[in-house]
């Protein structure tokens, strides 16, 4: 039943492959060694803010107003000042491309409606192309994939493992999955959408019911009222999916998680569920075991 683990493509392949060597560990690229004593450290950063340098701080500023850091911000000196700090493993926050106010057309990436977007940077949460990275941490938008590939290398380089989000929970409202493989399919286009659940839709709907753009209150105007093409309070969805907070609402509150729509894995409107529950006792099985559960159960895991 749940075909929706492609979000996993996003993962770099040395997420939670921690060495299992508990003195030390050695990277082969450029013989770096360092004492692991079993600990792993974190760095969490915001990928687009550890580079910027520009103070200027513009309250719905352009990236051209108010800057924006890049993959490349991070420099193999950087990145070995970071290791020498004791970290293990940098997380890097808001790659997958998502929701946002720039305009890449010309590199053929489709505008989003600013009024379905927090914000002119968007929220990380809301991802528009599990497939690829965001554009605007980017120098060279077409290439951006590539770029992102490049700090991995030099993450690795520097005897760190990368961990970023894969956000399986929603996505954006305006999910494109513009760089989804040949042969796989872009979330919700076989999906029944006369019904509000079906179990193996990719979202919820409510059915002959078009969505509409929240009533914004307490002065607050996407984009801060400055002007936009798309700026015109609709943005057309019919019908209308559930919110990615839950909110069934096809108006969702301002405070609402508009801008992102919930995927279905199984779990009926009602709360039960449409899939079987791994028994207590497979807590001290094997991987192995599980497989085999999940191969014969009625709800198989995907092929």
């Amino acid at each position: 039943m749940i075909k929706k683990y492609v979000f996993a493509i996003l993962v770099c392949g040395a997420v939670l492959c921690c060495n299992e060597d508990k003195t030390k560990s050695k990277d082969v690229n450029n013989g770096i060694q360092m004492k692991e004593e079993g600990k792993k450290v974190i760095y969490q950063v915001f990928t687009r803010l550890f580079g910027n340098t520009n103070t200027n701080n513009k309250p719905w500023g352009t990236i051209e107003e108010n800057g924006v850091g890049k993959f490349d911000d991070f420099t193999p000196k950087a990145l070995k000042e970071i290791r020498e700090l004791g970290i293990t493993h940098i997380w890097y926050t808001g790659v997958p491309h998502h929701a946002l106010a720039t305009d890449y057309t010309e590199y053929g990436i489709t505008n989003d409606d600013p009024d379905v977007i927090k914000g002119r940077a968007g929220s990380p949460y809301a991802v528009k192309d599990y497939y690829n990275v965001n554009p605007d941490l980017a120098n060279n938008p077409d290439k951006r994939l590539e770029e992102f590939r490049e700090l991995v290398d030099r993450t690795h380089k520097q005897g760190m493992k990368v961990i970023i989000d894969i956000v399986p929970n929603h996505v954006a409202r305006h999910y494109e999955g513009a760089s989804t493989p040949s042969g796989k399919e872009v979330f919700g286009v076989s999906d029944d959408t006369t019904v509000e659940y079906q179990r193996d839709n990719n979202f919820y709907y409510i059915p002959g019911t078009p969505f509409q753009v929240p009533e914004w209150t307490n002065g607050y105007r996407p984009l801060g009222g400055n002007p936009h093409p798309l700026s015109d309070n609709k943005f057309v969805e019919n019908p209308a999916k559930w919110t990615g907070n839950g909110s069934r609402r096809p108006q969702p509150d301002m405070n609402d998680w508009y801008e992102t729509v919930k995927i279905n894995y199984g779990v009926k409107p009602d709360g039960t569920l449409d899939f079987d529950q791994l028994p207590a006792e497979y807590s001290l099985k094997s991987v192995e075991e599980h497989l085999v559960f999940w191969k014969t159960s009625r709800c198989p895991i995907p092929g």
